[in-house]
């Protein structure tokens, strides 16, 4: 199918769905916080007798109710919140949630309150109480505070969820009544978070709805990930349409392929190179989502794959005190204790902490390979004045494994061989240290101006000490391994700036934000060593004493030993998101970058690499809203990425460039609980190095390469009925070579299938003697892949079932996850000949978990 069609599709979209925009939001003019005779009231007038929707939870000692479909007309948009307005209860706070909803959270001393809501003449009123409310206390005077649930502003993070107790819960209809006529909600029992999340700021880095964004954008909140007992991002990224998991270089820094090419990541809108500060699995016990953004995005995040990008949002301090410990365990030896601290430090609530940490061992159905990790990672924010705050946060992540590269290929497929077979020697380790600080400024001059800041450092360290697989001979059988011994060193320092403006020309509404990046990069190679001699393995019947008791003699690699690589970014964008009328809207922005790298080999010059490039990168999009629900849109990006190399004829090496065109239409239901996204895209890669068929020295190429994508993708999720949520996704991608020297033209780019598809549903019983009681089942299907860019063997396609177990009740919460329940045998990505990685097979995991 071509883009010409897909716009088609569009065009005859917008015929179908055209009709005037409804204007339901319920304007509030005043928010009043108010302690009366039996507790407190909170009062949300608006502008006519109109009936708002409230989602109402209880977390803990404490009540929520998320009133969506309104937004706040009062000048000062601050939030309010009282410190212990009577006895009884710690604290209420009011605060918006979002670009139309409101969230009020009452927190009792000792327990939960009781509340009831009622439609006013002129609003909304809850009033709340406890058992222990007295009206002796006078009221407390109310305290303007910054928004503190969108993590303090930082670049490039989203609300996280987890900022504030969860929000989801029976919706209930207000009708206009007289004064004093209340409908009584009474919440008992932990509701759980939803599925879907409305907001993100990793597409603009600025707080925009997501059916207001030019693209697709998918957000897998915290609760997926705790629902499907997820502990690699391998497994909660298999929820997104058109992501898929490539490789891992042997149990080290894991990619993913979005849209048919490698995604790069980010952490809180920072960039997490593989190579400088990414050296092993990245950690989710402070994971608090994962936003996916498909399509080029080096117009804010600078040189990236054109398939898209992953960023990494963290847990922010909580306002309330919060305290939950978990204990996980499954198959094959595997435990895991983790614990999130949250809460303030001070009593006014301006300082506050949040504190993660995890332990975990495990052994593995890979035969001889164990892992162990250490992980701990604090975060304090000040909120210095209503309109300033500051918050550090660190991370030390320490990982110890062996490198397993998985089974190898003979012939045109994977070897039939147990996929618990390692072929190599496990008594030699990794060791990978990480260490993460970031400092976090948010700054708000006025209503309409604010800015952004971002420094972060980073250090990595791998010691390495392998023997891994080399080569097949051509007997089909004997595997050559290879022993190495060494290390490497990197750090990073990066320094974000983001000024956001608001402003009117006339009637169209504009959203400014310019920004500046300034990163370096550095890294060293020490100690690098390869054996002059290794042993061989039998992959059909191997002899592990003859591998382990290999009377190794290294020598030093003298190329690499010692060489120094560095790398340094400038760079400066602008954006501006355009507010035509309420259902049209329009994003310009572009971007110019700068960057330089070398790497030097004192004992072998002719290795040095020079890099020096410049590259600006636009993009375009359109969104029109025929109705309230619905959102079309369409939009074009491009992407670069730097690349070295040595060019026939001489001169400098150009960056690939990749192009995407896309249109695409988002829907919501179940009035705002679920949504959907179906997008076309059109991705070519160029510049692309390939042999020089003229030059037969293969130091030289030319860059005539050419890759495409193709396709297009659905992705739902949200809350079908109280209690039911679902997650699922289907992707067809069509990715091929288009141009090469190399590969032959037509051979489809590796690792990438051409359908993927996946469902995740849970529900919980919600009232009644088996409230908290709840069931999960999700199936993953990945079409066959190609191994390697030569298309000389074929990964299987798989279809993986999995169920879970839940029952929750006051503070503690039991889970047992059943992950691939019907033990199928399949492969999780493949990266070469050498390097076919398979996934477990039936495990079982349960997970206990208090909070006090």
């Amino acid at each position: 199918m071509h883009l010409v069609s897909y716009v088609g599709l569009a065009g005859i979209a917008v015929a179908i769905v055209a009709q005037p925009v409804r204007a339901d939001v319920v304007k509030i003019t005043a928010v009043e916080i108010q302690p009366t005779a039996s507790g407190a009231e909170i009062v949300l007038k608006t502008t006519a007798n109109e009936s708002p929707q409230v989602f109402t939870s209880s977390f803990g000692k404490t009540f929520v109710a998320n009133v969506v479909n309104t937004q706040l007309q009062i000048s000062d948009r601050n939030n309010l919140r009282q410190i212990n307005p009577v006895k009884g209860f710690a604290a209420v706070t009011v605060s918006e949630a979002g670009a139309n909803s409101l969230r009020i959270v009452v927190t009792g001393e000792t327990e939960l309150p009781k509340v009831r809501v009622r439609q006013s003449e002129n609003g909304l009123v809850l009033s709340a109480t406890t058992s222990t409310t007295t009206a002796t206390q006078p009221p407390s005077s109310v305290e303007p505070v910054t928004k503190p649930p969108a993590s303090e502003i930082q670049p490039g993070v989203t609300t996280p969820q987890s900022e504030v107790p969860p929000i989801e819960g029976e919706a209930q209809q207000l009708t206009p009544t007289t004064e004093g006529e209340e409908q009584e909600i009474v919440v008992t029992g932990e509701q759980e978070t939803g599925y879907r999340v409305p907001d993100s700021t990793t597409a603009t880095k600025t707080d925009t709805p997501i059916r207001d964004v030019p693209g697709n954008i998918q957000v897998i909140p915290r609760q997926v990930i705790e629902d499907q007992g997820a502990v690699r991002i391998n497994d909660v990224l298999r929820n997104v349409s058109g992501v898929n998991f490539s490789t891992d270089a042997g149990g080290r820094s894991p990619t993913y392929n979005v849209r048919g090419f490698e995604a790069n990541q980010f952490k809180n809108g920072l960039r997490e190179d593989r190579q400088f500060n990414t050296r092993t699995y990245p950690e989710t016990a402070n994971i608090e989502q994962i936003e996916v953004l498909k399509g080029p995005a080096s117009v804010l995040f600078g040189q990236a794959q054109p398939g898209g990008i992953i960023n990494f949002t963290t847990k922010r301090p909580l306002p309330e005190p919060f305290y939950q410990i978990d204990f996980t365990a499954g198959s094959y030896d595997f435990y895991r204790p983790t614990l999130d601290f949250s809460g303030p430090l001070n009593s006014d609530g301006t300082l506050a902490y949040r504190l993660n940490a995890a332990y975990e061992h495990a052994e593995s159905f890979r035969d001889f390979v164990s892992t162990e990790r250490y992980f701990i990672a604090p975060v304090v924010t000040w909120r210095i004045s209503p309109n300033t705050s500051l918050t550090f946060e660190g991370e030390y992540l320490r990982d110890r494994r062996p490198i397993d590269r998985g089974l190898v290929a003979v012939g045109d497929e994977v070897a039939d061989i147990p996929l618990s077979r390692f072929l190599g020697d496990p008594s030699y380790e990794q060791e990978m240290d990480e260490f993460r600080s970031y400092l976090y400024l948010d700054h708000r001059f006025s209503e309409n101006l604010s800015l952004r800041t971002a420094l972060r450092y980073t250090s990595s360290k791998e010691i390495y000490n392998s023997v891994e697989a080399n080569e097949l001979e051509a007997d089909d059988r004997t595997l050559l391994l290879a022993r190495y011994f060494g290390g490497q060193y990197y750090e990073t320092y990066t320094l974000q700036n983001d000024l956001t403006w608001k402003f009117n020309t006339g009637a169209i509404a504009h959203t400014l934000l310019f920004g500046v990046e300034l990163a370096r990069q550095t890294g060293r190679y020490f100690e690098d060593a390869i054996a002059a001699e290794s042993p061989s393995i039998d992959i059909f019947d191997p002899d592990y004493e003859s591998v382990f008791n290999f009377p190794y003699s290294l020598e030093p690699d003298t190329a690499y030993n010692g060489g120094k690589v560095s790398s340094d970014t400038i760079a400066v964008y602008l954006q501006d998101q355009i507010a035509f009328t309420d259902n049209l809207k329009l994003v310009l922005g572009g971007r110019f970058d700068s960057f330089d790298s070398e790497e030097r080999y004192p004992n072998d010059p002719t290795l040095n690499v020079d890099t020096e490039t410049s590259e600006f990168s636009p993009r375009v999009g359109i969104v029109y809203q025929p109705i309230q629900p619905i959102s079309l849109y369409a939009n074009y990006s491009r992407a670069f990425i730097p690349q070295t190399g040595r060019l026939t004829g001489g001169g400098a090496v150009e960056p690939e460039i990749g192009e995407q065109y896309e249109v695409g239409v988002k829907g919501e239901f179940l009035d705002g609980r679920l949504a959907s996204t179906l997008a076309f895209y059109d991705i070519t890669k160029s510049n692309v190095l390939t042999d020089d068929a003229n030059n037969p020295d293969p130091d030289f190429s030319i860059q005539v390469g050419e890759q495409q994508s193709k396709g297009f993708e659905f992705d739902v999720s949200g809350e079908i009925l109280p209690g039911w949520n679902v997650i699922a996704s289907y992707a067809y991608t069509d990715a091929e070579i288009t141009a090469d020297n190399t590969y032959t033209v037509g051979n489809r780019l590796n690792n990438v299938p051409f359908n993927t598809a996946s469902l995740w549903t849970k529900y919980t019983i919600q009232s009644g003697s088996l409230a908290g009681l709840g069931f999960g089942a999700g199936i993953f299907y990945v079409d066959s892949r190609a191994g390697d860019l030569d298309n000389s063997f074929t990964v299987p396609d798989f279809t993986r079932v999995d169920a879970a177990i839940y029952y929750e009740r006051d503070n503690f919460k039991a889970a047992l996850n059943f992950k691939n329940l019907f033990d199928v045998e399949y492969f999780e990505g493949v990266q070469s000949r050498t390097q076919a990685i398979p996934g477990a097979p039936f495990t079982v995991q349960g997970t206990v978990s208090w909070q006090f």
